[in-house]
């Protein structure tokens, strides 16, 4: 793990006046889910809409899908790219570090409000289950939307139609369509460590965790292998 790398890429994202962006929809999260709490309203009216709906369907992964892009995808924008691709440094040294920032960063800023979210509704192992399967949630998505950063100059646009047509309207019509579905797989992950009845999920445990997987360590792969593309001659890849 290039230390260097990992720190100029978490300086450089949160001195960014867009990452303010990314805390509003977490804070709506947690004040919907104190006003349902201090209203008395039932959990089984609000948790589903406020955890899910909101929570995994939006927070999670529309704040990976803004920190996941920006890693990388700003530099490439504005050049200063080249100034990492002329040290001899082998690809997975730049894409492992961003790929860690990206996902810590988005864990840390959904994560929360899932776990605060996750104890008003039910429980503290509610809370910490949330919290647990959005890391693994955030891994995913950063390593697909780090990829996507890097295979066409729309990714957030491309980003959008995973997150909002793929998982939030055929998944919930195609019941086919939930294999490929991070949200399912988080959902799958937090019922496994705090089974209740407030969430449903459509995946096994077992896809869940080789679909994250496979997502994880294909998108990885690919976006180090189209890093490779911006080598100049006689670097080290």
């Amino acid at each position: 793990m290039n230390a260097t790398i990992a720190w100029i890429t978490t300086r450089g994202l949160l001195g960014r006046r867009r990452f303010l962006l990314l805390l509003p929809l977490p804070a709506l999260l947690v004040v919907l889910a104190v006003v349902a709490r201090s209203a008395g309203v039932d959990p089984g009216q609000w948790a589903q809409p406020v955890l899910v709906g909101l929570g995994l369907a939006v927070v999670l992964p529309v704040v990976s899908l803004i920190v996941g892009t920006g890693v990388l995808g700003s530099e490439i924008e504005d050049g200063t790219i080249v100034h990492i691709l002329t040290k001899p440094i082998p690809r997975w040294q730049i894409i492992l570090p961003k790929l860690a920032v990206a996902t810590g960063v988005t864990a840390l800023t959904a994560g929360i409000p899932l776990y605060v979210g996750g104890v008003l509704a039910h429980s503290v192992r509610l809370g910490l289950g949330l919290a647990a399967a959005g890391a693994v949630g955030a891994l995913a998505y950063s390593a697909l939307f780090l990829a996507l950063s890097l295979l066409t100059r729309r990714p957030v646009l491309l980003g959008l139609v995973y997150v909002l047509i793929w998982e939030g309207l055929l998944t919930n019509l195609v019941s086919g369509t939930a294999v490929l579905s991070i949200q399912q797989y988080v959902l799958t992950i937090t019922d496994r460590i705090a089974p209740t009845e407030l969430l449903k999920h459509n995946v096994s445990l077992p896809v869940a965790l080789i679909m994250t997987a496979v997502i994880v360590v294909g998108f990885t792969a690919l976006a180090i292998e189209r890093l490779r593309n911006f080598s100049q001659p006689g670097e080290t890849s």
